[in-house]
C-alpha cells in the first residue's frame, strides 16, 4: 500500500492507495502532519511507501527523520518522468503540475490532453500525443478572485462561491458572482477553443478542488476527476519505485 501526502496552498491531502485504487482520503490543515500520517500508518499497517508532494514551504528533513523506517521519496524536478519536459525552467515546475501531467500519459497515452486543476490557481497543462510536455498557463482561482475583489477595494463584500442564475448581475452580489465565476467558465473555454484550434483532437481534463462546482457550467466536452491530482502522484511513486 502507498501513502501520498499532497501538501497544497490552502490544505493537505492524505491518500492510501491499494495499488492503483484509492481507499482513503483525508483532507486537512497542514497544523500537525506528523500526527496525522502516523495515526493513518497505524490504520493502515500494510503501507510500505510514503510520497510526497508540496508546492508550500515545507521541512522535509524534519520529515524524513520521523517516517525513516519507511520508504518515503519527495517530488521534485529530479524525479523520474513518463514523459519529455520541454519546460524551459523545470526547477520551477510545480509538483502538483507534474502529477497532473503524469497521470495524463497514464490515463490517455497517445492522446493529446489539455489538464486544467481548479484549486487555489488555475493551471494549464499541455502534452502532445508524443508525450512531449510543453507548459500550459496560470491564473487566479475562485476563492482567490474573491479574496480580491473584497481587499482591494473599500465597499465590495467578501462572498461564498455560488453559481449566478443569470449573467446579468442586477445587484453588487450577483454582479460579484457572475464577474468571478462566468469570468472563470469563459476563460477556460477560451483556453479549451485555442488549444482545439491547433490540435483538433484535443482530451480536456478537469481537476481540482473546484472541478465538481464548475463542470457543468461549460457548453464543451470536459471530464472532469477531483482526485487525478492523487492518481497521478500514486502513479509516479510506483514509477519512481521501479528498479
Amino acid at each position: 500500500m502507498n501513502l501520498i501526502v499532497d501538501i497544497g496552498n490552502s490544505s493537505v491531502k492524505l491518500a492510501v492507495f491499494e495499488k492503483q485504487t484509492l481507499t482513503f482520503l483525508h483532507r486537512e490543515k497542514a497544523d500537525d502532519l506528523e500526527r496525522s500520517v502516523l495515526e493513518i500508518l497505524n490504520r493502515f499497517p500494510k503501507i510500505e511507501q510514503i510520497f510526497v508532494a508540496s508546492v508550500a514551504a515545507f521541512d522535509s528533513s524534519h520529515f524524513r527523520k520521523f517516517f525513516s523506517s519507511y520508504k518515503l521519496l519527495f517530488l521534485n524536478s529530479k524525479s523520474k518522468f513518463p514523459f519529455k519536459n520541454l519546460y524551459q525552467t523545470p526547477e520551477t515546475l510545480g509538483p502538483d503540475r507534474m502529477a497532473l501531467v503524469a497521470a495524463a500519459v497514464c490515463k490517455y497515452p497517445n492522446q493529446n490532453v489539455l489538464i486544467i486543476d481548479a484549486g487555489t490557481c488555475i493551471t494549464y497543462d499541455f502534452i502532445d500525443a508524443k508525450s512531449n510536455y510543453y507548459g500550459g498557463a496560470i491564473s487566479p482561482g475562485i476563492q482567490m478572485r474573491y479574496k480580491a475583489l473584497y481587499k482591494n477595494t473599500d465597499r465590495l463584500p467578501l462572498l461564498e462561491p455560488i453559481i449566478p442564475s443569470n449573467f446579468i448581475g442586477n445587484s453588487t452580489q450577483s454582479a460579484i458572482h457572475s464577474g468571478v465565476v462566468f469570468g472563470v467558465v469563459n476563460e477556460i473555454e477560451g483556453v479549451v477553443a485555442s488549444y482545439k484550434s491547433k490540435y483538433s483532437d484535443l482530451t480536456v481534463i478537469l481537476s481540482g478542488g473546484d472541478a465538481n462546482f464548475l463542470c457543468k457550467q461549460f457548453k464543451i466536452s470536459i471530464f472532469a476527476f477531483s482526485n487525478f491530482l492523487l492518481e497521478g502522484l500514486n502513479f509516479l511513486l510506483e514509477y519512481n519505485s521501479k528498479k
